[in-house]
This record gives C-alpha cells, structure tokens and sequence, in this order.
C-alpha cells in the first residue's frame, strides 16, 4: 500500500454499476453483506446511460411520429415535425432521472458508493485508483468479489470510431440532428433498431451487412417481418457485402465488397453495429487468477462463480446473451449466493426481445429446437390479423406462437412479432420457469379485447382448441 492510501474491508466488493453491478450490490445490502460500490462514472452502465434506455427512447418518438404521418387510412391527418434538440434534451432528462435513482436506490439500501477504476492487488486486494487531479487511490480488502465491468462496441480495423463520420451506438444516440444520409454496417438487433428507428425520422439509410440473414439466431418468419418493416419504413438492406472502409469524399463514401465486386455508398455518417465485447482487460485479473475465454468473456457456473475463490462475473463480462434483464438476475443471484443462499441462473426463462417494427420477442425453444432436444413439439398460432385488439390499433402485423410438448403439454417456449412483442412475451416465460402446461394458460381468462389474447389463442391452437382462429 502507498503512503497516504486509504485501505478499509468490506465483506462483498461489486466493481461495476450496470445492471448487474447494481443488482447484485442492492440484493447483497438486502441480504445483510457490507457492500462497496466502484463505479467509473454513471451509474446504470451503457444500458441506462448510453444503450436501452436512450435508444428506446428513440424508438418512441421515432414511432410516435412515423404513426402520426401515416394513419390517414383511420382518418388521422398529420404532418408531425421532429425536434431533434428537443427530442435529445427529453432523453436526457430521462437518462438522468433513472441514474440518479440507481445511486439513491443503493444509498437507501446501504450500499457504499466510491467513484473510480478498480482493479485486483492479489487475492481478497484491489486498488480503487481515483480520478481526477490530487484524488489519489485507496486500498480495499473483501470476502468475496462481482466483476460486472460491462461491455464495450466492438471497432472495426477499417473503420475505427471517430464521433464524427464513424459512429458506435452511443454517438449515434447522441446525435442531436438526423442525418440526411445513414449507412448502418451490421444488421443485428442493435443496427435494425436504430436503422429503423431513423428512417422514420427521415433519414435515407441503408444497412450493410456481411452475412446473408439480418438478425442471425431467429426464425425466418421473424426475419422476414422485421426486413418487411424495415423496408416499409425506407430501409434498405443489403445482405452478403463486407464493409472494408472509407473512401475520401464529402462526408463519408462506403465502400463494400461482394461476391460481384465492389459497391459504394455515400453517407454523412457511418453507424458500426457489429456486436459488443466484454471488459475484461480494465481489472487486472491476473492478480487473482482469472484468465478470460477466446472471446474475451469470464467463464462462470450457474451461480456466476469463475473459477477464482471468492469471485463472480455478471452480465455482458459473463459473455452472452448480453442482456441487461439477464444480468439483473445474474448479479442477485450472484450476490445472494455470496451472502450464503442458495440461488442459480436458468438460462431455459431469459427472453429476448428486438424493438424494431414489429417488435420481436422470444423465449425458450423453437420447434425445430424442441425437436432437436427429443421432443414432440406441439405449435399454436395467432395472428394478430385475426385479434380484435390489434386490429382496433391499425397494427395487425405479425403473430403470436406457443411452443409445448406434445406428449405432457408443457409449454417449452414461445415466439412473438408485432407491436408489444416485449411485453406479451412474460406470460410465456413465466409458463416456461414454472413448467406451466397449456392446459394451465388455457384455462387461465385474459381481458378482452386486449392482445394477450393472441398468446391464449396460440395455445388453444396448439391443442386444436382454438375458437378465433382455424386450428392446425
């Protein structure tokens, strides 16, 4: 320890203040654990300040004013007009608001909150670096430790970031114009959200990406919604071309290959959404033995142990599915375990969801999935073309699907595309962390005219019960 260093103890040492930062120091005070707190700058982690919640936001006005100026068809007429300063301040404001309530929320719960970089000494050490002239550093023992350090976008070599023509997610959410112009290099969930959420503020965009499917890992009729919504919001996608970098011009020009050869597209700016990596380089594990995955991830068990005595890893550090609902049950049980109780992370109930237009949300396994596990599968639809609620809305894009064994009726999974997509899906993910059957769903009323409707039809199709639309 330096001369003049602070060194104190404390019983659970939380390096990070994301989701699964938060998560696990609050449930660790709850559970009775002296808990510290480092956190660099914001808490919240990229999620809160920089991720989820500005780009939802986005999503909503974008929304707000794409309904507007296009629902003469139920005689509403509008010509919305967006400001994009004023759209940026409100988002901001909220951002802020939320911050502010993750620090009160730890402080009421007795969470001691230190503001700097934190990186291990050795076993049970780490050293708590402040910044900011004459801040110096301090010292601080622990029983048991979370790494929750996050994750960071992930830099092309032919195009690094520069906040200006090349942008990552978060200086493209911080834009406080729309670009006449955009060009998004990757067609995940990350570059079809922002993607669409643009063009219905009036940019041009254009998505480029490498391999031949936008939003890999889903099924084809959910791909195929969110190209479709994509494209009747004025994205174009472009599948099988490699971004290899900038040509010089006024602006940016990108360039792509393809298997024909070589394409070109003007923009004003250039947003990168080719995935995430975890930080895992900023804690010096290698004082306490820890030596990350080829994809730079902490390996841990269902309890969020790594193999380190004493030491957790939570969300996107833990590797994937990086999401922020995943790491807030990562980091409790993380910390609950750390307290003594016994707790464990089922990965069978972690939804997912994709804000584009239709939203998608899914849980569980598929049928093809199901099916490769050694089950029967038995699939149940609804279309929301055929839900009275969703067709009162002017939204009656896309369907709701239940998944189940055939044999006991227990509900394996479910997938959902169209408007409230994220929010339909919990019925399905409770059904599945219970082990709940169709009979259970079914027999369960659901509010009419509403659109967990659908869910409830998709199960009575799925057991040739269905009353709204024609069985299977």
């Amino acid at each position: 320890m330096a001369v003049g260093d602070v060194e104190r103890g404390t019983d659970l040492l939380v390096i990070g203040g994301g989701p699964g930062g938060y998560a696990a120091a609050i449930r660790g005070a709850q559970r009775g654990l002296d808990v510290t707190l480092v956190e660099r700058d914001s808490y919240g982690g990229t999620c809160l300040n920089r991720g989820c919640i500005p780009s939802k936001a986005l999503v909503s006005v974008a929304g707000l004013a794409d309904d507007a100026g296009s629902a003469e068809s139920i005689g509403v007429h509008a010509d919305p007009v967006v400001d994009m300063g004023q759209t940026a301040a409100w988002i901001g404001d909220v951002v802020d608001r939320l911050s502010g309530a993750v620090e009160k929320l730890c402080k009421a719960n007795g969470v001691t909150l230190v503001e700097g970089v934190a990186e291990f000494a050795g076993p049970n050490e780490a050293r708590v670096r402040h910044e900011g002239e004459g801040r110096g550093a301090e010292t601080l023992r622990f029983e048991r430790a979370v790494v929750a350090t996050g994750s960071r976008p992930v830099e092309l070599p032919a195009l690094p970031f520069d906040d200006d023509r090349v942008l990552d997610s978060a200086a493209a959410l911080a834009l406080d114009r729309v670009p006449d112009r955009l060009v998004v290099v990757g067609a995940g969930y990350i570059g079809m959200e922002l993607s669409t959420a643009f063009a219905k503020l009036g940019a041009d965009v254009t998505v480029v990406e490498a391999l031949d499917e936008a939003l890999t890992g889903y099924e084809d009729d959910v791909t195929r919604a969110v190209r479709d919504g994509a494209a009747a919001a004025g994205v174009e996608v472009r599948l099988g071309e490699r971004a290899v970098g900038l040509a010089e011009a006024d602006g940016a020009v990108l360039e792509t290959e393809t298997d024909e050869g070589t394409e070109r597209y003007p923009a004003d700016a250039v947003l990168v959404a080719v995935g995430r990596d975890p930080v895992t380089n900023t804690v010096n594990l290698d004082a306490v033995g820890l030596t990350p995955e080829p994809d730079g991830s902490l390996a841990v068990d269902e309890t969020c142990r790594t193999d380190a005595e004493g030491v957790f890893a939570v969300g996107d550090v833990a590797g994937d599915p990086m999401l922020a609902h995943r790491a807030y049950r990562e980091g409790a049980v993380a910390a609950a375990v750390a307290a003594g109780d016994p707790e464990a992370v089922d990965d069978r109930a972690v939804p997912a969801a994709v804000f584009t237009d239709p939203e998608v949300a899914t849980v569980g396994l598929t049928a093809d999935e199901a099916r490769d596990a050694g089950y029967e599968p038995a699939v149940g639809e609804m279309p929301f073309r055929a839900s009275g609620r969703a067709l009162t809305t002017g939204h009656s894009d896309g369907f709701a699907r239940v998944v189940a064994d055939a044999e006991t009726g227990v509900v394996l999974g479910g997938q959902v595309v169209g408007r409230e997509a994220s929010e339909l899906i919990a019925e399905v993910t409770l059904a599945v962390e219970m082990g709940a059957t169709l009979v259970d769903l079914a027999a369960t009323v659901h509010v009419h005219p509403t659109l967990t409707e659908a869910v409830h039809e998709a199960v009575e199709n799925a057991r040739d019960e269905a009353i709204h639309t024609l069985n299977r």
